[in-house]
């Protein structure tokens, strides 16, 4: 977005204008199938390729799909299947390195509990590893989430429940090879009631962010904590929100300078609303919670990225009470102190579920999300120059 400086003589001040408008492409359908498919997430490498994996039950259970772009999502290869498992590989999670391995994973229960599963592509994803499963679970592992560090160690956290936990918690493994071999799982909850929903950051250097909402307090609330050695040891947790009804959902973004940035629902003010906050000092202090949105619809499943100048973009699900959802998106430019208004990026009369961010090199916005406009869910594409 170019912007023009305006000094306000004798006062010392900038003012920043927007000079021209950034533009979106129109939505783009990316898959046609006989079943739904959704969940999608995705990532762009160093040449400016978008990657999109994505949940798809056409085989009559649910198994994780794979297409790229590499002329800004003009045109689509063709799919890829990575999985074939005999029940439902769901919750794709993705990122890729400086050296553009990919490295996708998700959760299956095949064997009768849910496990997480892991591939990764050195060939920016023309082939693929041989699958490798990462949890041998007495219970459930859901939810996984990735993250790279400056090092490009991969970072994976996830929800686990074993019967001798009694509740969810929060767990973590990490790759410094490339996604080869894999650390022991290591515990970082130790609470009363559930922890669900992590997502993952991480920052230059070996540093490393998770937030998660977790029910200990009788209802949800948002927590977090970090690592400042690549996993190897974590500070306590710290407690972000205060509520009367739940928090939960969320999700983070790091800047450039470390900044850490968060976005999650809310039903306190009877409906669930976005809020946000901050951190100037990786996580030390928190700046109170701003509030987001104004709606009677339901707000929430948020994705949050920040371009190379710290432009944080935000990108959420809104729920109508007629049973249609579209997908919106607003920015602030001024580290979340003021937010610009909110855009529907869908505007359909159907349902548009589970949005995801990837920013490129230009810092061009790639959103991907699935609609059943077609009359099932499929996977829809924006671009934002």
């Amino acid at each position: 977005m170019k912007r023009t400086a305006l000094l306000i003589a004798g006062l010392g001040v900038f003012l920043f204008v927007q000079a021209a408008q950034a533009q979106w492409t129109t939505a783009k359908r990316i898959t046609w199938t006989s079943g739904d498919s959704s969940t999608p997430v995705a990532a762009v490498d160093s040449s400016g390729a978008i990657h999109v994996v994505w949940s798809d039950v056409t085989p009559g259970n649910g198994e994780i799909y794979y297409k790229r772009s590499e002329d800004g999502g003009v045109t689509w290869s063709a799919v890829k299947r990575l999985s074939w498992m005999t029940m439902s590989s769901v919750n794709p999670a993705m990122a890729i390195d400086s050296e553009d391995v990919i490295h996708v994973a998700w959760q299956d229960d095949t064997l009768g509990t849910n496990e997480l599963y892991y591939r990764r592509s050195t060939a920016g994803g023309a082939a693929w590893d041989a699958t490798k499963r990462l949890t041998w679970t007495p219970g459930q592992s859901v939810c996984p989430a990735l993250a790279l560090t400056s090092d490009d160690a991969v970072h994976i956290v996830w929800s686990c429940y074993k019967p001798i936990l009694g509740s969810y918690e929060i767990f973590y493994r990490g790759s410094t090879d490339a996604g080869l071999s894999w650390s022991p799982a290591k515990r970082l909850t130790w609470t009363s009631g559930g922890s669900h929903f992590p997502a993952v950051a991480a920052a230059s250097g070996n540093t490393i962010q998770v937030v998660w909402h977790d029910e200990t307090p009788g209802n949800d609330e948002i927590y977090y904590k970090k690592s400042t050695d690549g996993g190897t040891t974590w500070s306590a947790f710290k407690r972000l929100t205060w509520n009367s009804g739940d928090s939960n959902y969320p999700s983070i973004g790091i800047g450039s300078s470390g900044a850490l940035h968060i976005a999650w629902s809310d039903n306190t003010p009877g409906s669930p609303e976005l809020y946000y906050k901050s951190s100037v000092d990786g996580g030390t202090t928190w700046n109170p919670a701003r509030r987001l949105t104004w709606t009677s619809e339901w707000c929430y499943s948020s994705a949050i990225a920040l371009d190379s100048a710290d432009t944080i973009h935000l990108v959420w699900r809104r729920d109508y009470a007629h049973d249609e959802a579209d997908i919106y998106y607003k920015s602030s430019m001024n580290g979340g102190v003021t937010w610009s208004l909110a855009e529907d990026l869908t505007g359909n009369n159907g349902r548009s579920y589970h949005p995801a961010v990837a920013i490129d090199s230009s810092d061009a916005l790639h959103i991907v999300w699935h609609d059943e406009i077609p009359g099932n869910f499929e996977i829809y594409y924006r671009k934002r120059n």
